[in-house]
């Protein structure tokens, strides 16, 4: 399921409800629905800038495993793995907090679920 945030000052962001959801959880928001006002925008910021910088501290790996895909040969001989792809909080992060921070900036609020 896709959430969408949006703003007067700031184009949408579109994020999958569940890393959506690590992200207003922070807030004390509901996934479902709801609204960071104008005065909640600085605090989001601080908070959400934290989470980021914690979440650098640690190896991608901690916060996101991928199965190893092993293909056989007819030889029954393994060949190549398949290396998963991750994406780090940060990354995933960075464009609500961007939000966030034109936001705070343009005196907006932030609204998703509606």
């Amino acid at each position: 399921m896709l959430i969408t945030f949006k703003s007067k000052a700031a184009a949408d962001v579109v994020m999958y409800k569940e890393h959506a959801s690590r992200i207003l959880e922070l807030f004390g928001k509901s996934p479902e629905q709801g609204i960071i006002t104008a005065d909640e925008t600085a605090g989001a910021v601080k908070k959400l800038e934290a989470e980021i910088s914690d979440s650098k501290l640690h190896h991608p790996a901690e916060d996101m495993q991928h199965d190893v895909n092993v293909h056989r040969r007819e030889t029954d001989e393994d060949s190549e793995h398949e290396r998963g792809n991750t994406v780090s909080f940060a990354t995933r992060a960075f464009p609500l907090l961007e939000m966030l921070r034109a936001a705070h900036k343009d005196k907006q609020f932030i609204v998703w679920g509606v």
